[in-house]
């Protein structure tokens, strides 16, 4: 298919997105609470359990972290300097009691280990914004290069650019040089990718996330549209079963 037919493909879905027409369209992150205490809680709400987001079903994971968040026994463990100094017995309750965490291990050391390092480094995820100056460039090189072991799994690209476009949807954080922020290549945005011939079938399951993500850097290049935008239409056009028809 021609590039210019692939951008207006693009550009069909963005309006469909936007005018309300793709059917089902809450995302996982949309379980949130209505009202955060402060800026920092809501920076701590869509972080740590980004976080521990791997292989799971994030509807599940987001509508646990909203009753984790509720219950005033657990509430406190989105406070950064609690979670860092708790102890992991105390941290692993809190986290089991409504599945937020699945693995009794690996996700409240996860959970631990990025908390201690903010806590240890920047005080508050505040503080940490503030020292890249709100530039994604500036926090892509402290998390994926100076802190990198240190941000398990959140460090890892797919996953890093994702949560930078929630910390600017859901956090109003407004990243500077938010346009460098790749597409997360995740099953919705590959098959998204095969139906509008940007790769074959038979490349869905087999090219690399980073690959992938520069094919859709180039196919958007001299565009308006950041490929980080394509993110909710694709998502949501392959997970309600491409109902919606592009026009020729």
């Amino acid at each position: 298919m021609e590039k210019s037919k692939i951008i207006d493909n693009c550009k069909q879905l963005l309006n469909a997105y936007e005018n309300g027409e793709l059917w089902y369209m809450k995302m996982p992150e949309d379980s949130k609470p209505k009202v955060f205490d402060s800026f920092e809680e809501k920076l701590v709400y869509f972080t740590l359990p980004m976080s521990i987001n791997y292989r799971r079903d994030s509807y599940k994971l987001w509508e646990w972290s909203l009753k984790t968040y509720n219950d005033k026994d657990c509430h406190n463990i989105f406070d950064i300097k609690f979670s860092a100094n708790i102890d992991t017995d105390s941290l692993r309750n809190y986290l089991l009691k409504y599945k937020l965490a699945l693995q009794p291990n690996m996700h409240i050391n996860i959970w631990y280990t990025i908390s201690k390092t903010v806590y240890k480094n920047w005080w508050t995820m505040e503080n940490l914004l503030s020292a890249s100056c709100y530039d994604f460039l500036n926090l892509k090189k402290i998390i994926q290069k100076e802190y990198k072991k240190w941000f398990p799994y959140l460090s890892w690209p797919k996953m890093f650019d994702y949560w930078c476009y929630t910390l600017n949807m859901y956090c109003d954080a407004k990243l500077k040089n938010s346009k460098y922020i790749d597409i997360a290549p995740d099953t919705h945005i590959r098959k998204c990718s095969v139906k509008l011939w940007i790769i074959w079938e038979s490349e869905v399951y087999e090219i690399k996330a980073e690959e992938l993500s520069k094919k859709w850097r180039n196919i958007l290049k001299q565009t308006n549209i950041n490929p980080i935008d394509m993110h909710s239409p694709l998502w949501f056009w392959s997970r309600n079963g491409f109902e919606y028809e592009l026009s020729d």
